[in-house]
């Protein structure tokens, strides 16, 4: 998601969509150990991703707009 549409978002959607990813990562994860990953760099950006919710959402909270 561009970085542009990420700090429009809500508090509450950015914790959202940060769950979500959580949640796909470690099915990710899960795969990776079977051995059935199509595109094992999809891991990193996951990770990168996730990082980049965790600022904007930190940087919410800091201005107080976490209610």
């Amino acid at each position: 998601m561009a970085k542009k549409k990420l700090s429009e978002l809500s508090y509450s959607e950015l914790v959202a969509q940060r769950n979500e990813l959580k949640r796909k990562y470690m099915d990710l994860r899960f795969q990776m150990v079977i051995g059935h990953v199509d595109n094992p760099m999809q891991k990193r950006s996951m990770r990168r991703e996730i990082a980049t919710l965790n600022t904007y959402i930190r940087q919410k909270e800091i201005a107080g707009l976490d209610k």
